[in-house]
């Protein structure tokens, strides 16, 4: 499974469990999470990323649909359980989330 695969599945078990708390440890304490599409963010650290989750937790599960990998980046394109798509890319930094850009099709 690669890193996206992962995230993906991580973010996916939250949504069903409730539980961030896996889910967060691959972000970096420092980390950025962004959306385009809807009005959300930005998040600046992991405590204000946990904040988001614990306040407003989605309810959708995501597949991906396909992943460009480069070094310290992935792009995936992804659909919503309730037929929506979108897209991110995450950065990394020692297999740690440092930016993660959500767009919202």
């Amino acid at each position: 499974m690669n890193q996206a695969e992962a995230h993906v599945a991580a973010f996916n078990q939250a949504v069903a469990s409730g539980d961030w708390t896996e889910f967060l440890t691959l972000f970096h304490p420092d980390a950025v999470m962004t959306f385009e599409g809807v009005r959300a963010g930005p998040y600046v650290g992991r405590d204000a990323i946990a904040e988001a989750y614990r306040t407003t937790p989605p309810t959708d599960t995501m597949t991906i649909r396909a992943v460009t990998t480069e070094p310290g980046v992935d792009k995936v394109d992804f659909a919503w359980s309730q037929g929506a798509t979108g897209s991110m890319t995450i950065h990394r930094q020692e297999n740690l989330i440092t930016d993660l850009a959500i767009t919202f099709d």
